[in-house]
């Protein structure tokens, strides 16, 4: 093939996957414009909010409470008891508790509720670390789970108010947009080469080859034929902002929950099962991008199969759904921005929070 010719046919290609990705910030800026989410009351509380360290949420939870309370104030779990005294909120939630909370943080929730303080906790984590949660729970007033079947866990440890609360996405935090031409793919998924997600991704690697693959996170270095998809893959944490790039930049984006059980990588010794969506299919679906996620049991309580999100359960089925939805621009758009629209009106952390609130407040 001769330079030129070389150079037509890639200025071609170039040119097509600008009018698909232009297609689909079309498709997507419509709904922004013409989509708003439900009103939420604005409480007359303050609250003190201790962050966990998941940006992602952490961002979502600060934006959610600005828009439905009067007083937000936000630290450090080490610094909870201190703030606790000094500003004396309506409302001590804490997210998750876990991995940077300091080992005497179960007593200090003690000591501010002995202030006459109201604290809660809202778990983002479960099932898979419920071998720590199920005796952190106790020390709150209010338990919250994203997780469906831990809700009888903490109700049989003493916890006298534990609600099941799905978590949701941050409208300012993952949002369609244009991205550069590195940031495209036809297939990507980020997160941790947990072993099922390993095993998912030997399995794909035949059909795999010859396309545009991004996969980011640790472990992937892992697969059985690495070297094989290694040009596309980057083995570090893919920051938030990153993320959402490469979300907006996919035909399709993957989205594979973690095992429940795992001697290595989780702490769940009772095996609880996994029923609920994981924060990302919330997160994907707010990029206004195309999505395909293994299912779990109560997906369908936020999102529809085949009509603002698509699923999958054995490989064949998932190599057959990828292949139509390659071929079939117009079935992914319609699908992704159904799931954008979905996510905007129903499913942000203000509307969360809101419920949060009128349990604890009413």
């Amino acid at each position: 093939m001769s330079l030129d010719k070389a150079s037509r046919e890639g200025r071609a290609r170039g040119f097509e996957a600008g009018l698909v990705h232009g297609r689909r910030m079309g498709r997507c800026q419509y709904v922004l414009n013409t989509c708003r989410p439900a009103n939420v009351p604005l409480r007359e509380v303050s609250v003190l909010f201790i962050l966990q360290g998941f940006d992602a949420i952490d961002k979502g939870i600060i934006e959610g409470l600005q828009q439905t309370v009067r007083v937000v104030y936000t630290a450090n779990a080490v610094d909870m008891l201190r703030l606790a005294a000094e500003l004396r909120p309506n409302l001590v939630l804490v997210m998750n508790g876990l991995h940077v909370f300091p080992p005497d943080h179960a007593s200090h929730v003690d000591l501010v509720r002995g202030m006459g303080i109201r604290t809660a906790i809202w778990f983002a984590d479960d099932p898979y670390f419920t071998d720590d949660t199920v005796s952190l729970a106790p020390h709150y007033d209010y338990v919250f789970t994203h997780e469906m079947s831990c809700v009888p866990l903490y109700q049989g440890c003493g916890c006298g108010q534990v609600h099941y609360l799905p978590l949701a996405a941050s409208p300012a935090v993952f949002h369609p947009e244009h991205v550069a031409p590195e940031y495209r793919s036809d297939i990507c998924f980020i997160g941790v080469g947990f072993p099922n997600r390993l095993a998912l991704f030997n399995a794909l690697t035949p059909f795999l080859i010859g396309k545009k693959v991004v996969i980011a996170g640790a472990l992937w270095d892992q697969l059985l034929h690495y070297s094989l998809l290694q040009h596309g893959i980057k083995l570090q944490w893919i920051p938030i902002e990153e993320s959402v790039k490469y979300y907006n930049g996919a035909k399709i984006v993957l989205n594979i929950h973690r095992l429940t059980y795992h001697e290595t990588y989780n702490r769940n010794r009772r095996n609880l099962p996994g029923h609920s969506i994981n924060p990302r299919t919330y997160e994907i679906a707010g990029c206004g991008a195309f999505q395909m996620t293994d299912r779990r049991h109560d997906l369908e309580r936020y999102y529809t199969p085949g009509h603002d999100i698509e699923t999958y359960g054995q490989v064949d089925e998932l190599i057959h759904k990828m292949t139509h939805y390659l071929l079939h621009e117009e079935d992914r758009l319609r699908i992704a921005t159904n799931g954008l629209r979905r996510t905007i009106t129903e499913h942000t952390f203000a509307i969360r929070l809101s419920k949060l609130l009128e349990l604890i407040f009413t």
